[in-house]
């Protein structure tokens, strides 16, 4: 068997997409909120609405070269709040990669910046949007802003798509959140959690991102809820994703086998059910844990999504490759700028 259905990233930010090449922040950041200050919060607050499209077609158009064809994206743009969950589901639309999304609401830009980031969510999700509510995390929020986030998630009978814990910064986190999330809730990160933490959700573990950030190892295999995988915004290789975690959860636990990540990997389809759907077809024979683990190089040749191939003989279907990474590098240089 060389088929799967499609795979699903179950945390990703596509307004990283541009990142790469950026300006060097002011100063060399010392820890995980001196990165968020110096290089995140820079970047989220220098994009507009155009930027925002080629980023998230750029970031789709990649997911699916390496077989992800569902994307739960997490947004800010706090210069560009209104209308930008709509541009991001309409980029990966054209691509025809599946997404579910949602704004990070966050007080760090003042109670009004709040209330924009929940309007945001609630028009989207309104106007029919496939998407959660989402919360930055719960160190860049009041009490207030916590819990009408989840007071609006459960009016549209969805899930809460916060950081939590990622660095020690949030590590009081659970003690905030328990008394509000659900099953439905996606617990991002999870690195500073106690083991019986109490909170109810799926908690997506994101290795690369937390090694590149140096916030230290989850070790999800310690707690009681379900765990999937994403990428924090470093792409959309899934398969990748997954070589990394058993070999960091190796690291740590040498009588590790890759079927624990697997199944965190297949937890996306828990999450994006759609995806089931999708077919893709790879390059290699031997789709299972054991092979995956140790075969770099494995790329879809063919990726059916909704019954139309969009992937095709290592190319789109629906859209000009060389036109959305030229029109991408473009935005890109506007993007950087303004940094």
């Amino acid at each position: 068997m060389n088929t799967t259905p499609g795979l699903v990233c179950a945390h990703h930010h596509l307004y990283s997409s541009l990142a790469r090449g950026m300006p060097s922040p002011p100063y060399t950041a010392k820890g995980f909120t001196e990165i968020l200050e110096t290089v995140w919060w820079r970047l989220d607050q220098a994009l507009d609405l155009e930027i925002l499209h080629w980023s998230a077609k750029l970031g789709a158009l990649e997911a699916l070269e390496q077989g992800t064809t569902a994307i739960i994206d997490h947004h800010e743009s706090p210069t560009a709040i209104e209308g930008s969950l709509s541009v991001i589901a309409e980029a990966c639309a054209e691509v025809g990669v599946r997404v579910n999304c949602a704004y990070g609401v966050t007080d760090r830009h003042g109670p009004e910046g709040a209330k924009r980031g929940l309007v945001e969510n609630e028009r989207y999700l309104k106007n029919g949007g496939h998407g959660m509510v989402g919360v930055h995390a719960a160190f860049t929020c009041s009490e207030e802003t916590l819990e009408s986030a989840a007071q609006l998630a459960t009016e549209f009978e969805v899930g809460v798509h916060i950081h939590v814990a990622e660095g020690k910064v949030d590590a009081g986190a659970a003690e905030r959140l328990k008394h509000l999330t659900e099953e439905n809730w996606l617990i991002i990160h999870g690195v500073y959690l106690e083991d019986d933490h109490e909170l109810s959700g799926t908690i997506v573990h994101n290795p690369r991102s937390n090694m590149n950030n140096g916030v230290g190892y989850a070790n999800p295999v310690r707690f009681k809820n379900k765990i999937a995988l994403g990428t924090d915004g470093i792409g959309a290789n899934m398969l990748e994703e997954f070589r990394l975690a058993y070999a960091r959860h190796r690291e740590n636990d040498v009588s590790a086998t890759p079927e624990i990540s697997w199944e965190w990997l297949s937890a996306g389809w828990d999450l994006f059910p759609e995806a089931i759907d999708d077919k893709v077809t790879w390059n290699y024979g031997h789709i299972d844990p054991w092979h995956l683990a140790y075969t770099t190089g494995t790329r879809p040749v063919e990726i059916e999504i909704g019954d139309e191939v969009v992937w095709k003989d290592g190319k789109s279907t629906r859209v000009d490759e060389s036109e959305v990474r030229a029109k991408s590098a473009e935005a890109a240089r506007k993007l950087h700028q303004r940094l």
